[in-house]
């Protein structure tokens, strides 16, 4: 393999279009693919092109087959029909190493690296630099890693530790890796998931150098906007087939939108109905926090929610939310302030005293604070609630089914049954799943963390329908989003926080993104 920092950038070379106009150079593609797994046919007739120097976006809803398609591209799968297609000539990858061999790389938003080593280990490791055949060398591996990393402005010192380095670095690791492998194309898959908005930025810019080097990339994300900021094309995927190609300009978002649900005439933007303000400032508060402070994370938060009443927390990434959430719940002890709940003071490190006195929270972290992936939908469900449908110790079937069941028609959850592994519902369906969890328990108050983050459209939508419904039935309900829109769709109200310190709040009804953007300029905290 010749050396990836030293070999001349992949020749853009142009095919003729139709229309007049050139392109760059075909790299990789896929014609008439289909993938079947038992009676579920995953892909059906699905032709893609990646070309030279060019971002393509990879869009649709879990379950549209971009994963399996993914997995053709890298070798984890083969098709059962049709072909896979590398500079004009067929290939069969039998394997992610041999797709790798080939210059065909994927970067996953879950990083797949090892943390003990250091940066430069993780770059190359499998194919580390020798010294007379035999010896790893430490030095040469070293300086390649370095020439990588500041090729694309990376401020990474090769010989850390890759577990001492941020998320957002560790994912530019990821790519320098694929880069070391001599990567023509690079598979970017929800890359963007877990980083804050500079190290998106930063992850922009390498894109852009590896554009610049000629290298094919497929963007996987749900982030609309970012496809919209970043991509030269779209595809659309909806049940294992593309339903759409097309490119930004010429791809509105609500067509976009409309192409992956399915559903013409699919509108979002739609605000809340205006609620009584009178109303919700005369009622009784479900959740009051006065002067709350935890660290240096949560300095001086206050807010009131009425019955009924659905509050977005909003702020940059830092600002708190989500260390507030946890000292409002009692997952970390306040070491200032008050919480009432219905009156009622809390305090303490107490969840389980939360919970009981009517408070529930949702994780924003669904993986590793949220679902028991080898657990049943049934009992992830029941998990906060095994002591009310339970006598002397033993589980009373009877109710869990009842209260299962009750949940799953509520929330419409798609599960084969309540048995079934958690872990093989969609990430909409697991969310709602955790949601039930959380309304078993019977709340008056409900703490959700970005609870849509990571799920796509319409799973969005179907969240945001359940949250509206449990609101008009009673619940206060307080918010985060990594979306401002979403925020300004779904609340009555804003909460803003800026640096751990409730600024302001903002009525959502005629309210913008830069309305809370002007709050947090305006209302800088005092250190």
């Amino acid at each position: 393999m010749n050396d990836p920092l030293h070999a001349s950038p992949v020749s853009a070379g142009s095919d003729s279009r139709t229309d007049g106009e050139t392109t760059a150079r075909v790299v990789l593609e896929t014609r008439n693919a289909g993938k079947t797994f038992g009676v579920v046919r995953a892909l059906r007739d699905v032709s893609l092109t990646l070309r030279a120097g060019e971002v393509h976006g990879l869009v649709g809803e879990n379950g549209a087959g971009k994963s399996t398609l993914i997995k053709i591209l890298t070798g984890f799968h083969r098709p059962d029909e049709g072909t896979v297609v590398l500079d004009g000539a067929p290939v069969s990858f039998d394997s992610p190493r041999a797709a790798q061999q080939h210059g065909v790389c994927a970067v996953y938003q879950e990083i797949n690296l090892i943390p003990e080593r250091s940066v430069a280990e993780n770059i190359f490791i499998g194919h580390e630099p020798k010294r007379f055949g035999v010896l790893i060398d430490q030095r040469a591996m070293n300086a390649k890693a370095g020439e990588i990393v500041r090729r694309y402005g990376l401020m990474v010192d090769p010989a850390a530790k890759l577990g001492t380095l941020g998320l957002g670095e560790q994912q530019m690791v990821s790519i320098a890796r694929g880069v070391s492998l001599g990567a023509r194309v690079l598979i970017l898959d929800e890359p963007t998931s877990a980083l804050s908005g500079a190290e998106v930025d930063v992850l922009f810019k390498v894109v852009d150098q590896l554009k610049a080097d000629g290298i094919a990339l497929l963007f996987v994300s749900h982030r609309l906007s970012e496809c919209y900021r970043l991509c030269d094309r779209f595809t659309v995927m909806r049940d294992g087939a593309i339903v759409k190609t097309g490119i930004p300009h010429e791809l509105p978002h609500n067509a976009l939108i409309a192409a992956m649900l399915g559903r013409e005439g699919h509108r979002q933007g739609q605000r809340r109905a205006e609620r009584a303000r009178d109303a919700f400032a005369a009622a009784d508060p479900a959740l009051d926090v006065e002067a709350l402070r935890w660290s240096t994370r949560v300095r001086d938060v206050s807010m009131r929610i009425a019955p009924k009443e659905i509050v977005g927390l909003a702020g940059l990434l830092g600002s708190g939310r989500t260390e507030t959430f946890k000292t409002v719940f009692g997952a970390q002890k306040a070491d200032a302030g008050v919480v009432r709940l219905k009156g009622q003071v809390l305090g303490g490190t107490a969840p389980a005293r939360s919970i009981r006195g009517g408070l529930a929270f949702l994780s924003e972290d669904r993986r590793s604070e949220g679902i028991f992936p080898r657990l049943s939908v049934r009992e992830n469900i029941v998990a906060s609630v095994l002591p009310r449908i339970s006598r002397f110790g033993f589980i009373s079937r009877r109710k869990e089914e009842a209260l299962v069941r009750q949940y799953i028609e509520a929330l419409g959850i798609k599960t084969a049954g309540p048995g079934a592994v958690i872990s093989t519902l969609s990430g909409g369906n697991q969310q709602k799943a955790l949601i039930a969890r959380c309304l078993s328990t019977h709340p008056a108050v409900l703490l959700l963390d970005d609870p849509t983050r990571g799920i796509d459209v319409g799973a969005k939508a179907e969240v945001h329908r359940v949250i509206r419904g449990f609101a008009d039935e009673g619940l206060a309900i307080v918010v985060t989003s990594s979306e401002m829109e979403e925020l300004l769709e779904l609340t009555d109200r804003l909460v803003v926080l800026n640096e751990g310190v409730s600024i302001g709040e903002i009525q959502t009804r005629e309210a913008s993104a830069d309305d809370v953007l002007a709050m947090l300029a305006n209302h800088a905290p005092s250190s």
